[in-house]
């Protein structure tokens, strides 16, 4: 085993490493940018190295730094995590000539199984089923077009050295093939360094099922069974799953087989994904191979009892596999949730900002447990714009899909963040609906169930409202002193005391009034209609409501979090964010100005579709951005006319900064 590694990685996979290394009694080395300095993976390892700016182009792609930082501390071996440099083989190759083990396979299989072109002719020779395509080295975009034309619509363009969505689009018609074929060559020199793609048929309802290999020095590989990855927005995962519902044990064996097959035909050592695509009637073909650990790695550990980052470090110091096929076993259902910073009713729009407020479910972190949770942020961190926007991992165990799924919703509806959006109910919602719970899974599945998951209604006002009541009264109550004259507890000789609430809710101004009885009950009126009302507060966070009375009486747990004026409520049916109005503070304020049009985010414009002039309709085209790693395009919200374009292309714009003046 070895004395020290170097985690060439931040947030959750660096802690994740340290703290298998922790227990094996391994010391590490964390790398981190000048945006990370006091980041929890730097925390979380025994020694830390600045290795440059915030940008990964800067600090975390800047391998020669990195091996400098492991020499320079005497680390035997280099774990890369997974993003940046993990599946570099040049890395990879200047780790061996420096001294160094790299803690994944050798250069060779990662130059193999890198371009998805090459490795897709290794496995036609292995034997392995492919998808239907042209996968050749000529990129001419004409050839590119008839290939299309003859694999027949729809199909998907890939970059041939691409990864995690990027680069991708599927063409459904023969007149989108230019303009997709564009983007998918700005997006993969961006972000890989070479436009080159690939075609292939896009498999109708289709489940992404991948299997975990695991190969050591000794020529042994072995299958730890199946993930299923159907879930996906943007084809980035959601939910992923172990074992994959429905999959029989012959077909398992199968696709278990062809995953090995694959990885011994490039010499495959330490820890990969075989990932297939796979029709309904449970066809498979092989789609890419994933030369590191995947994100999606705790729901096999879960199943199977083992610590996959155990097995890199014993495996990448030369020692065989722990153990082998015959011994593997599985145990009962494992599902991951990936919480991101992004705004699902905005197109999946990552979101940046600090996490004023980040509470979980009762759980472990970075090791097997009913309920695990692994981030490597944490309250008062903040997600900037230049790393990736998953905020953490949540995975649960049950003995069987159902019990899975109920400690799902129940860790979900306990995960409280305010600060910046998140998807958090979305994936809620997403785990609940019909085709997910009913395990009718496809790649489109979000898709199909977009009337379940967008645009649903959250918390009702009257639920809101109370808790915002009750949020200031326990606040209130922390406040009373002993004079008479300045409780404000709303006790009268006489009558009943009646406050006024001023709340904006979902855009909406509301007035609500809160009755104190002379006899000491309570009444709110909401939207005109007066509903009997209690509290019980634990504390300035902790509520239990009671509205209504008799039969109609719900006993409603609610949380609130309060940042100036704005109040957050989370309750077993949603959550809210409501502003607490101060009429006095706010007189005056004049109302937004009319036509402009802004960036949703951090980032930087890639091209502009339109200029001053043009007359656009509501919902076009005018701009597309690009922000951590990916385009996004920018829409008009009305039918006008652009007066003014504010930047150029190549330009970087904040969150918020206005880019196109629009006239009516």
């Amino acid at each position: 085993m070895f004395k020290k590694i170097l985690i060439a990685n931040r947030g959750e996979i660096a802690c994740r490493v340290a703290a298998t290394a922790r227990r094996l009694g391994v010391k590490t080395v964390a790398v981190y940018s000048e945006a990370d300095a006091r980041a929890r993976h730097v925390q979380a390892c025994d020694e830390g190295v600045l290795i440059g700016g915030p940008a990964p182009k800067d600090s975390y792609l800047q391998w020669q730094r990195i091996i400098d930082a492991a020499c320079a501390t005497g680390a035997e071996a280099i774990h890369p995590g997974y993003g940046f440099l993990s599946e570099n083989e040049d890395f990879a190759q200047a780790c061996a000539n420096a001294g160094l083990v790299f803690i994944g396979p050798p250069s060779s299989a990662i130059r193999a199984m890198g371009l998805k072109a090459e490795s897709k002719r290794l496995m036609e020779q292995a034997g392995v089923p492919l998808v239907p395509g042209y996968h050749g080295a000529d990129q001419n975009p004409e050839l590119l077009k008839s290939e299309a034309d003859r694999i027949g619509y729809p199909v998907l363009i890939k970059a041939s050295a691409g990864g995690g969505g990027k680069g991708m689009r599927a063409v459904y018609a023969a007149d989108e093939f230019e303009a997709a074929l564009a983007s998918c060559k700005r997006e993969a020199i961006n972000s890989f360094g070479d436009d080159a793609v690939l075609i292939e048929r896009y498999v109708q309802k289709p489940r992404h099922i991948e299997i975990q290999v695991f190969g050591d020095s000794h020529g042994d590989c072995v299958f730890l069974f199946e993930r299923d990855c159907s879930v996906q927005r943007r084809h980035q995962k959601v939910l992923e799953e172990a074992p994959a519902p429905g999959m029989t044990e012959a077909r398992r064996r199968e696709m278990g087989e062809a995953a090995v097959a694959a990885a011994k035909a490039v010499g495959y050592v330490g820890a990969g994904t075989v990932e297939f695509i796979c029709e309904q009637d449970g066809r498979f073909y092989f789609m890419e191979m994933n030369t590191r650990l995947q994100v999606e790695h705790p729901v096999t550990e879960a199943i199977t009892g083992q610590d996959l980052v155990e097995w890199q470090l014993r495996v990448a110091g030369g020692e065989p596999l722990p153990l082998k096929q015959s011994e593997l076993r599985m145990n009962g259902h494992a599902i991951e949730a990936r919480i991101c910073a992004e705004n699902p009713e905005a197109g999946f729009l990552p979101a940046t900002g600090r996490l004023d407020v980040a509470r979980w479910p009762s759980h472990v972190s970075f090791e097997r447990g009913t309920v695990r949770l692994d981030a490597g942020v944490g309250e008062g961190d903040e997600i900037s714009p230049y790393y990736d926007s998953m905020v953490a991992k949540l995975i649960v165990w049950g003995e069987d899909r159902e019990q899975a799924l109920a400690r799902l919703d129940a860790a979900l509806r306990d995960t409280h963040i305010v600060g910046l959006q998140t998807n958090v109910a979305f994936l809620r919602r997403c785990a609940a609906t019909k085709s997910f719970a009913g395990a009718d899974l496809d790649t489109a599945l979000i898709e199909r169930e977009k009337a379940a998951l967008f645009g649903q209604p959250g918390l009702p006002l009257d639920v809101a409202a109370a808790a915002v009541v009750a949020h200031t009264l326990a606040v209130e109550a922390t406040q009373q002193s002993d004079d008479p004259w300045s409780r404000r507890d709303g006790w009268r000789i006489f009558g009943s005391a009646v406050r006024r609430f001023e709340l904006d809710f979902n855009g909406e101004h509301h007035r609500v009034l809160l009755s104190r009885h002379h006899q000491g009950g309570m009444q709110l009126t909401v939207a005109g209609e007066e509903i009997p009302f209690a509290v019980n507060s634990a504390s300035q966070e902790a509520h239990e409501l009671l509205l209504g009375e008799g039969l109609n009486l719900r006993r409603i747990a609610v949380k609130t979090y309060a940042r100036g004026e704005r109040v957050t409520v989370f309750a077993p049916q949603g959550s809210a964010e409501l502003t607490e109005f101060d009429v006095i503070a706010h007189a005056g304020e004049g109302a937004s100005e009319g036509g402009r049009l802004s960036a949703p985010m951090p980032g930087k414009m890639v091209s502009f579709l339109v200029a001053a002039g043009d007359k656009v309709t509501k919902g076009q085209a005018l701009a597309v951005m690009e922000a951590m790693k990916m385009e996004h395009q920018i829409h008009a919200p009305r039918d006008g006319v652009v007066a003014e374009i504010l930047y150029s292309v190549g330009d970087q714009v904040t969150d918020g900064a206005e880019l196109i003046r629009l006239e009516a």
